[in-house]
């Protein structure tokens, strides 16, 4: 007796649009949610290029480029970008040296407190940042003798190196979490010491994590207000200087500024995120 085999269904028109919008969802939301995080930029940007005919830059009124020709021609602006440049280089290089090594030890060795330890990287980092101010600016006025008080410079460097610390920590663990330990000891096994070991193989391969560390604490330092609104004194850094200029009208070199330093830090990003694509392509070819 012959049997009949039913055709195949074939899909309706509302299952295929179903399957490409399944398909593209990831795509459109991704597209949007980076969308909704550059749209500030984007405006800060654009009215770098305004024209203003008070002192608001609220309101576009024009494109001129005057203002990129002089961005530091506002009164106390240098000072205050350069001072900010300063504190954000200075306690990213010691907070990621510190950070690093402190990351390094949590990962590789089990120790005395190393649970209350986990813990204490993890405070100033869920500390609302006006109660972390407060009392860094309570135990400097307790001090109450130089370096810390009065408050200056130096006061600011030390919360700045304080709270990036354990950004740091956080993100050099998450690099050496899974790290290949056979390396190592194959390197120690060939007759390199732990010095050598470490410079040779082990900081090459954490070095993207020390990086990314480093630009975080970078970009946290030098847009920090809260923080540095209570340890500064009668210093003035870049944020304290846009809050100061705010109740008269920002200044378009601020946008300018701003700008500049978006500029440098998507090309910093950039440049290192090719280059270790680069050294993986090479350590695939071998």
């Amino acid at each position: 007796m012959a049997t009949v085999t039913p055709a195949p269904a074939t899909p309706s028109s509302v299952q295929r649009l179903a399957r490409r919008l399944d398909g593209s969802a990831l795509y459109v939301f991704t597209g949007l949610a980076v969308l909704y995080l550059l749209l500030p930029v984007a405006v800060i940007v654009l009215f770098s290029f305004n024209d203003p005919a008070g002192k608001s830059n609220f309101v576009w009124q024009g494109f001129t480029l005057k203002y990129w020709l002089d961005p530091l021609g506002v009164p106390g602006l240098p000072q205050a970008v350069f001072l900010s440049l300063v504190i954000a280089f200075v306690s990213t290089i010691v907070a990621t040296a510190l950070g690093t090594l402190i990351g390094l030890a949590l990962v590789r060795y089990d120790f005395r407190l190393q649970g209350a330890t986990n813990a204490l990287i993890f405070i100033p980092m869920a500390t609302p940042e006006i109660v972390l101010g407060a009392s860094l600016l309570t135990m400097f006025v307790s001090i109450g003798g130089p370096p810390f008080f009065p408050l200056s410079a130096v006061t600011i460097l030390i919360a700045h190196i304080m709270f990036n610390i354990s950004y740091v920590v956080v993100t050099v663990r998450a690099r050496l979490e899974g790290f290949p330990r056979h390396l190592e000891e194959a390197a120690m096994d060939l007759g390199a010491n732990e010095w050598t070991t470490f410079w040779k193989v082990t900081f090459p391969l954490i070095l993207p994590g020390i990086v990314a560390a480093g630009l975080l604490a970078f970009s946290l330092s030098i847009d920090d207000f809260v923080i540095t609104n209570f340890t500064a004194g009668k210093t003035q850094t870049f944020p304290m200087f846009i809050y100061a200029k705010y109740r008269i009208g920002i200044p378009v070199q601020v946008n300018v500024i701003g700008t500049l330093i978006f500029i440098i830090a998507v090309g910093t990003v950039g440049v290192t995120t090719l280059a270790r694509i680069r050294a993986d392509a090479r350590a695939r070819r071998r």
